[in-house]
């Protein structure tokens, strides 16, 4: 398989640039990412229905990744809870090599095909949940491994991959392709192919929670309340929604919690 991600970088000599040539070189290598990311909006929308459905009917979204590829998914994951007020285990981010790969990367983690679906065994996962592979080269085995098991299982599975015809895109159902081509640093994934994955994670759960009811007009009124700037943010949301002065507003949230509990009894007061 031929791996753009592995293709020398378009620069030569980035030791002997300047700073100024280094920032704008990376710079101008961002720029392609949306338009990659662009044209496979379709294969976006084909998931993010399937995840609604599932979600829906009381099913969960879970994400397996290795180094870059599963922080992200993690980082997806557990922005869903205080933004949208879900539960901790809707949507799930597993990374190869357990809690400790968050920070320090643990050696040949992603090389066990068999560890991912072990892993997803701990949230009693089964077919009414939905898995996508995170995988920049698209042939980490911890990603085909889970992949497969999860087919054979009757999951709904997807993935995110930045190369063509790899072996993950191969294993899921419904594959993402970002080919967003060789990298600034030859190889450094964590960049274009990054910036492309974080960007697709962004559509899908956020598409996926205003499609659930979890935003009015264009406002988080789910989120949690967990300190002064979203209390504050919180307050002038119900101001706006209801026309109630600050101190009731404020009075509102304290009683009940969230901005769309609060509007919705804003009548009684």
């Amino acid at each position: 398989m031929k791996r753009t991600t592995e293709q020398d970088s378009n620069y030569t000599d980035l030791d002997k640039m300047s700073v100024a040539e280094l920032l704008h070189g990376i710079n101008n290598e961002d720029k392609t990412v949306p338009l990659a990311v662009e044209k496979v909006i379709p294969e976006i929308e084909k998931v993010v229905n399937i995840i609604v459905e599932k979600i829906s009917e009381g099913g969960r979204l879970f994400y397996i990744g290795a180094g870059t590829s599963g922080r992200l998914g993690i980082l997806d994951a557990s922005e869903c809870p205080p933004t949208y007020g879900v539960p901790f285990d809707m949507v799930v981010g597993i990374i190869a090599g357990g809690d400790t790969a968050i920070r320090r990367a643990v050696e040949n983690a992603e090389d066990n095909a068999e560890q991912a679906w072990k892993d997803l065994q701990e949230f009693n996962i089964s077919d009414k949940d939905v898995l996508i592979g995170i995988a920049a080269s698209g042939t980490t085995p911890y990603v085909i491994g889970g992949l497969n098991k999860a087919n054979e299982n009757g999951l709904e599975t997807a993935c995110i991959v930045c190369n063509a015809g790899s072996p993950v895109a191969q294993a899921a159902k419904y594959p993402i392709e970002i080919v967003v081509g060789p990298e600034f640093v030859t190889g450094s994934t964590r960049m274009k192919s990054g910036t492309a994955q974080k960007l697709v994670l962004n559509m899908i759960s956020t598409t996926s929670m205003i499609r659930l009811g979890r935003v009015k007009g264009n406002k988080m009124v789910d989120m949690q309340l967990t300190n002064v700037k979203l209390v504050g943010r919180a307050v002038n949301m119900v101001m706006q929604a209801t026309s109630l002065d600050e101190k009731t507003a404020q009075s509102l949230l304290d009683t009940y919690g969230s901005v769309r509990k609060a509007v919705e009894n804003a009548q009684e007061k």
